[in-house]
């Protein structure tokens, strides 16, 4: 936690770590309930399956374009990614999501609760064959 009242995060300082999923995250800022990050698929690459234990996601779309696939209990789609797009992905959904454009794909997250580190994510199946 920060040693005062709020926190401040400028997104090229912020440390990049790889994710459970392959791609390349920036941490940036953290409260008691969410957390917020950024993170980059480059052109060409698609994650890991994956789905979260503990944690709700709120996806936006900055940059580049792609696909996720979401799949929860008997529910299952394939949504287009682009600029301005944003969508949900609630605690227990499997999902994968792929670069399909010539520009890194770039999304801005937010968690809730915050992330708890990366044994939050549970390998899993998804439609494509990862390489990230």
């Amino acid at each position: 936690m920060p040693s005062t009242a709020w926190d401040t995060q400028e997104i090229g300082s912020a440390p990049a770590v790889p994710a459970p999923d392959g791609s390349e995250v920036r941490i940036l800022c953290t409260t008691e309930r969410g957390s917020m990050i950024s993170f980059a698929l480059p052109p060409g690459a698609v994650s890991k399956p994956v789905a979260h234990r503990t944690v709700d996601e709120i996806w936006y779309v900055v940059a580049g374009a792609g696909r996720v696939w979401r799949r929860l209990d008997a529910d299952e789609a394939v949504t287009d990614l682009a600029p301005g797009v944003s969508l949900t992905i609630p605690v227990g959904t499997r999902f994968q999501f792929r670069n399909d454009g010539a520009a890194p794909l770039q999304i801005v997250a937010v968690t809730m609760p915050p992330w708890p580190g990366n044994d939050e994510a549970l390998p899993g199946d998804g439609p494509w064959q990862a390489t990230a």
